[in-house]
């Protein structure tokens, strides 16, 4: 019989790393076994540890992590993290984590950090947004007692392992931020091959705020991860500090955390014309849609869902011209799927423009449009999504509040939304 800490390897759909994970478990004397997110959460109460694996559950869709975080399952994952248990959310498990509120563990687990995408800027210019994966220096920047999967490593050394994430820039407010750094909370910050912590791209490799790569609860046994130390033997630390940990009987700080954020009201959106707006629709079936329309169905809502994207275009001189350049172009939409279309308005409908307050994507289209193109005349380039939600039964606002309340469409801390005002 085993006698080795038995541990849950999470998987959700499109979960892609359970395979190095288990190494990773095996190789520091854990006992993994698989666990998929459809099986009886209740099970979950026999394990002494859980990891949460990289991948991109439901394809990322709406954002990594979000349909994660509102399966069932994680209602029990948060039941355990109160008995102790130590929790390790890599990359996507990171990003799930997040959108939980496991992490950074606000009371009743209130949304309190984002992952949005990442941002790759240097010298001004935006390099790159997107998916991005390289080797990555993390210097550990907290004691090693004060959390369950540092205690095999001292305060400023550094790993070095792999990073491949496309949304891991770390976003916290700033009084939030000061205290989980009081609180060190801030496990692993990104640095050089010095160890010289500098924000700027490479040593930075996603733009997160204080370089930001694992951040941890108030009691030191939940991290969320953005690297991958499962793929590579320079992180078997991570794991056999966790081995440690569950040894030790769960040994967790008496760290506590408090922050009151202001309730975000989303703000009413009038039709705008100039600047000019590009409203997206696909030819073929929109999957990104489809995931959420599930979800929100899963959860109990009787509503449809679709999506369009959105472009709000700035320009100055011959705007006709203009738009034609950027049409022939193919920058904002591809023609063999999309269309220009316009906002979709049907009864029992509300619809949201949802946009990242620092938009990566739009400053990138500009730069683009401006640079590889040369097209004059161009000022700013705003991207976003417009979500449109029909009420099938039930109380219309009700069930609207409700469903932003879950945060399916955007994430607070790092995007705006407004409703957008609908007429037949």
């Amino acid at each position: 019989m085993n006698s080795a800490a038995k541990i849950a390897i999470i998987q959700f759909p499109g979960s892609n790393t359970e395979r190095e994970t288990l190494m990773a478990c095996r190789r520091v004397g854990l006992n993994p076994v698989e666990f998929l997110w459809n099986e009886p959460s209740e099970i979950l109460s026999d394990f002494d540890g859980y990891v949460i694996v990289g991948g991109f559950a439901y394809e990322d869709r709406s954002r990594a992590g979000v349909i994660a975080a509102l399966d069932p399952i994680m209602k029990q994952i948060k039941i355990e993290s109160e008995k102790g248990k130590p929790i390790l959310g890599i990359c996507n498990g990171a990003q799930i984590l997040v959108e939980s509120g496991l992490v950074p563990g606000l009371e009743n687990h209130r949304l309190g950090i984002a992952l949005t995408d990442n941002k790759r800027v240097k010298s001004g210019h935006v390099i790159g947004v997107g998916y991005y994966n390289i080797w990555a220096n993390l210097r550990m920047s907290a004691p090693p007692e004060r959390c369950a999967f540092t205690r095999h490593l001292e305060t400023d050394d550094w790993i070095n392992i792999p990073l491949a994430h496309g949304e891991g820039r770390f976003i916290i407010p700033d009084e939030l931020l000061e205290k989980m750094i009081a609180n060190d909370q801030t496990v692993f910050r990104y640095c050089d091959d010095l160890g010289n912590i500098i924000d700027e791209f490479p040593t930075n490799p996603n733009g997160s705020m204080h370089n930001l790569a694992a951040v941890c609860n108030p009691a030191g046994n939940v991290m969320a991860m953005m690297p991958h130390p499962e793929r590579t033997e320079k992180g078997d630390s991570i794991f056999s500090s966790m081995k440690q940990f569950i040894e030790n009987g769960n040994p967790i700080t008496d760290h506590t955390l408090s922050f009151e954020r202001p309730h975000y009201e989303v703000s009413h959106r009038e039709p705008n014309h100039d600047p000019i707006e590009w409203i997206i629709d696909l030819i073929i079936t929109d999957n990104e849609a489809a995931s959420i329309h599930n979800a929100l169905n899963h959860i109990g809502f009787d509503v449809t869902v679709s999506r369009q994207t959105h472009w709000e275009i700035s320009t100055k001189g011959d705007r006709e011209s203009i738009l034609k350049k950027i049409d022939v172009s193919g920058e904002l939409y591809n023609s063999n799927k999309e269309f220009i279309s316009g906002i979709k308005h049907s009864d029992n409908t509300a619809s949201f423009l949802v946009r990242q307050k620092e938009d990566m994507r739009g400053r990138a289209k500009y730069e683009s449009l401006t640079e590889r193109f040369e097209i004059d005349g161009i000022t700013e380039i705003k991207h976003g999504a417009i979500w449109n939600i029909t009420v099938k039964s039930g109380n219309f606002d009700t069930i609207i509040n409700q469903i932003l309340h879950t945060h399916i469409l955007f994430n607070p801390l790092a995007h705006e939304c407004y409703r957008i005002k609908q007429s037949v």
